[in-house]
């Protein structure tokens, strides 16, 4: 086979070390980027917290310009790299105005004084099982008792329910000494009577019904409580008032009564044991109003406030090739990208919510029925990025606001048109159901197709079935769900 030499062009984006951190800081929450802050300090030398404190604060020119010299030429020499970033980069950033290689520290400006914010606080609790199981060693059980016991209350859920049958149990504790049902059934009802009331019920009748043999026999209306649960939980259930009033022989004023009180007991009586953690929200900027006009500002308190450490900078040689000033340098050179792509991040943050903010005016003036449709291109177009790096920065990014705390994704919608040649957003269109619901009689609830008559005299056009898929987002239940004695 001949062999020939052939020039050929082409076209390929490298993505560089720093373009990848750049990148993966962009789509960090607060709280990720915060460990992802507190990692860097402590794999990296050359970087510190910068608290404006200490004589290290401010470094002096000559050190500055000797460590940017060093630094560039460790870039120099890296293999595969360049410190010079091109500029057409995946995150669509203009490095040319945020890459200045003079910059030795980064911290956001602090743009709206002290703010307090709140602290991590981990709860931690005794869960239902440990409860349940505490509660069976205070009890005098035998020892078989007390396997069965253990055994049942292995098989309870964390609402409390107990999600297996007598047989299960029987079959699964068959060994020596036998063990018969009637033991396990005996030892489920003494659980039954351990805290919490309503716990290891195989079913939510039998957990109210629990719930109400400890009520004071002297309680107003308990007995027909008891009654509507023991003879008539389907009719309840279905939300048959016609049939309960009649079978029960009450009026619907005493109906009614009968069913507060049993809307009073708890349907999850476990819950209260969860000791799932809960998962805090810091906001990345918060929203307010100026001199009639809305602006944005970085919540400052929850940003990384770092720099070069001036005195290990100072130590880094230029032209030397030893191993340590090697390392020294290699450090240096990543804190500055970090640095770097620290900064392009909130201010790409600071650029998006400011144009949010600014296309979504009638929310924040009026609500959500003011929402405007928007979509996550328009904001790309505006700021001049690309549709992939907006989708970074408004996911898991949280915007505070006087009518309360949203993720930027909040703010995008799709949107219906209007018998004018308008649109409406999907967000408005649900405020208006959750507004509609609210106002409506309970004993007669509007059902999706009244609501989208409604929405079409308004002159929106919205068929029933998106109404129903609107609804379930809200968690709003269906009309013959929502009934209520008048």
């Amino acid at each position: 086979m001949k062999q020939s030499l052939q020039l050929k062009l082409g076209q390929h984006l490298t993505m560089t070390p720093q373009l990848q951190q750049a990148i993966r800081l962009l789509q960090l929450s607060t709280l990720e980027l915060q460990s992802e802050v507190q990692e860097a300090l402590d794999t990296n030398p050359m970087l510190d917290q910068d608290d404006g404190t200490g004589s290290e604060a401010t470094e002096t020119k000559e050190t500055t310009q000797a460590a940017d010299e060093a630094a560039r030429d460790g870039a120099v020499q890296a293999e595969g790299e360049n410190e010079n970033i091109p500029d057409d980069l995946p995150i669509d950033s203009n490095w040319d105005d945020v890459f200045d290689t003079g910059a030795t520290s980064y911290s956001a400006p602090d743009t709206s004084g002290t703010r307090d914010i709140m602290e991590t606080v981990t709860v931690s609790g005794e869960g239902l099982h440990e409860h349940l199981a505490w509660q069976v060693e205070l009890t005098n059980f035998s020892a078989t008792d007390r396997l069965i016991a253990h055994t049942i209350i292995d098989s309870i859920d964390d609402d409390g329910y107990l999600q297996v049958t007598a047989e299960d149990l029987h079959n699964l504790l068959d060994g020596e000494p036998p063990i018969e049902p009637d033991e396990i059934e005996a030892v489920i009802h003494r659980i039954q009577q351990l805290d919490p009331i309503g716990a290891c019920a195989r079913s939510l009748q039998e957990s109210l019904q629990l719930q109400l043999q400890h009520y004071d026999p002297d309680t107003p209306w308990l007995h027909e409580a008891r009654a509507l649960i023991r003879d008539y939980f389907n009719l309840l259930s279905n939300r048959d008032f016609t049939q309960l009033t009649r079978k029960m022989k009450l009026d619907t004023g005493s109906l009614q009564q009968v069913i507060e009180l049993v809307q009073s007991l708890n349907p999850r009586p476990g819950a209260q044991f969860n000791t799932t953690e809960p998962e805090y929200i810091v906001p990345d900027v918060f929203v307010v109003r100026k001199n009639g006009k809305w602006t944005v500002e970085l919540n400052t308190d929850s940003l990384p406030k770092l720099r070069i450490n001036s005195m290990y900078a100072n130590m880094v040689k230029r032209g030397s090739t030893s191993k340590d000033n090697n390392y020294m340098r290699d450090n240096l050179q990543e804190a500055r990208w970090f640095l770097k792509s620290l900064q392009s991040r909130h201010e790409t943050l600071l650029k998006v919510a400011s144009t949010i903010v600014e296309r979504q005016q009638g929310f924040f003036d009026y609500g959500e029925e003011a929402m405007k449709p928007m979509v996550l291109r328009s904001i790309a177009e505006a700021i001049e990025m690309h549709e992939s790096t907006v989708s970074r920065v408004t996911t898991r990014k949280y915007m505070h606001t006087p009518r309360g705390i949203f993720e930027f994704k909040f703010f995008f919608s799709s949107h219906v048109a209007t018998e004018t040649g308008g649109e409406c957003s999907a967000t408005a269109i649900r405020a208006i159901i959750k507004k509609l619901v609210a106002a409506e009689n309970p004993a007669k609830p509007l059902s999706d197709s009244k609501m989208a008559s409604v929405l079409a005299d308004q002159g929106i056009k919205v068929a029933r079935r998106t109404i129903a898929k609107y609804r379930e987002s809200l968690s709003i239940s269906p009309s013959n769900e929502r009934k209520r004695l008048a």
